[in-house]
């Protein structure tokens, strides 16, 4: 029997908020060494400095990345946290129910990794959404290479759920990448009538517009992947959509 869901307006993602994500291990997992992290994240990220190293975080400032205030400019920090207790049977069923990219092993991962490292950009929403996008998929693949062990990449910001192996080995380039690890489409069937939706989440941490359609006696597929295709455009280009517009 499907379950049913009410859309809760109230915790509506907030726009250009951290963008985080939590790193899923079977055991407990040290930091690695300062040198080693600031040799990995620069490698990817461009020049760092470590302004942090203690027993509960890592923070790194990304030198390239510079964002300016009313007061005064100042770098991304991209922070790692020490590994802690992760309890994925806490997630609830509609969020699992939109991790379609990992769904044959996603009860077993949530199951069985018991501990997280968490990462985080700070201060990245002043970079232009092109400059974020791009940044935050390098911190990612710095992180795959740190953690060698870790078992799955859940991104909260979206909800997606993906084996660390596919992180690793994924064939996406430049902004394309935030797209595909950072934006879900989800997909929902509305009660008591034939109409279904799609909507993605994730776009708003970029400062960009989210999508949603409703529409009934259309392959729900080709929906989903006119939406990713849409959102992909929109941030290549910058956001080029005016109200009004119409979509082809």
């Amino acid at each position: 029997m499907s379950e049913v869901f009410q859309q809760d307006l109230s915790d509506e993602e907030r726009p250009g908020g951290p963008f985080l994500m939590q790193l899923l291990f079977r055991e407990a997992v040290p930091f690695p060494g300062q040198e080693e992290m600031s040799a990995v994240l620069a490698r990817h990220c461009g020049a760092v400095e470590c302004f942090c190293f203690d027993g509960k975080m890592a923070g790194f400032a990304a030198l390239d990345h510079i964002v300016e205030f009313k007061d005064g400019a100042a770098p991304v920090q991209l922070l790692i946290l020490s590994c802690t207790d992760f309890n994925g049977p806490s997630i609830d069923s509609f969020v699992r129910g939109q991790m379609w990219d990992c769904r044959e092993d996603r009860d077993r991962i949530l199951a069985e990794c018991r501990y997280q490292v968490v990462a985080v950009d700070m201060l990245a929403a002043g970079l232009p959404s092109q400059d974020r996008a791009n940044l935050d998929m390098d911190f990612m693949e710095a992180l795959a290479e740190l953690y060698p062990s870790c078992e799955a990449f859940y991104f909260q910001n979206c909800g997606k759920l993906f084996r660390a192996q596919d992180v690793r080995s994924h064939s996406f380039t430049g902004l394309s990448r935030f797209i595909q690890f950072g934006v879900n489409a989800r997909f929902f069937n509305i009660e008591g009538t034939e109409d279904m939706l799609v909507d993605t989440v994730g776009m708003q941490t970029l400062f960009l517009p989210d999508l949603q359609y409703h529409f009934r006696d259309m392959d729900p597929n080709w929906v989903v992947n006119h939406a990713y295709n849409l959102a992909d455009y929109l941030l290549q280009n910058d956001c080029p959509i005016d109200s009004g517009d119409t979509v082809d």
